[in-house]
């Protein structure tokens, strides 16, 4: 079980809780608890059964396909705009994936069962949820294309810019083989791509850490992916991805 954390956020800090009427939010409020998620650690493996839903309060956790030969696949990304387990929730009750920490923090989360029982019986609750699950399937589909068709170079940009609004931080805690397995390519291509965004002053490295230098310039070396799934989050969700 996850530790409980000391130096607890408001739950409010994820910015979906944060979107709830007070009468939703009154009544998940007194079931949510606080909990540490480490970097790397594996929440849900596939087909596990999943006991809890998360809202991320400050960490990112990724849902990545696992192949039969190891290599990873990454479907989906939560931050604070979000939470996880709400479709496993509603209907198998097992993970679609492998559930895996990004970037270490806190995230508030509560029994699956208890979670649905409350959803079913609020009407505004339940159109909230909605409106989610069309903003996480839009960035689950364009996720997808992105990785058909676009260079390792403007998903790359594309990661670092959507990592850096979730936490509203200029410096990202990212390894060069962590991208790698995000991008689902080798460590090499990483480090090229990323001296090559540092000899172009957009970022700059160290042992580590990855910091956004040229936010606008990253912007237009990104493919159009970034700011589709920004946007539309934005139009179902308002102030929810981003408040910049």
């Amino acid at each position: 079980m996850a530790e409980l954390s000391k130096a607890a956020k408001g739950h409010r800090a994820n910015r979906l809780l944060s979107a709830m009427q007070p009468d939703d939010y009154a009544r998940l409020e007194p079931l949510l608890e606080t909990v540490d998620l480490p970097r790397g650690k594996v929440i849900y493996e596939s087909g596990e059964i999943v006991r809890y839903a998360y809202f991320p309060l400050d960490a990112v956790v990724s849902l990545v396909a696992v192949m039969e030969d190891g290599d990873l696949v990454e479907m989906a990304v939560f931050g604070r705009e979000a939470l996880f387990g709400l479709v496993s929730a509603y209907i198998s009750r097992e993970s679609l994936g492998r559930y895996v920490v990004q970037l270490p923090g806190t995230a508030s989360r509560i029994g699956a069962e208890a979670f649905r029982s409350i959803a079913d019986e609020s009407p505004t609750l339940r159109d909230l949820l909605q409106l989610y699950v069309e903003a996480l399937l839009g960035q689950t589909f364009y996720t997808v294309a992105c990785n058909a068709v676009h260079s390792v170079d403007a998903r790359c940009c594309r990661w670092i810019l959507s990592t850096r609004d979730r936490i509203d931080q200029d410096t990202l805690p990212l390894t060069h083989e962590f991208l790698a397995e995000m991008l689902g390519v080798q460590r090499s291509t990483v480090s090229i791509v990323l001296r090559t965004l540092q000899t172009a002053g957009l970022i700059t490295q160290s042992r580590g850490f990855i910091t956004v230098m040229d936010r606008a310039g990253l912007e237009d070396a990104s493919c159009e992916c970034y700011q589709i799934i920004r946007r539309n989050f934005e139009r179902l969700l308002p102030k929810t991805y981003t408040r910049d």
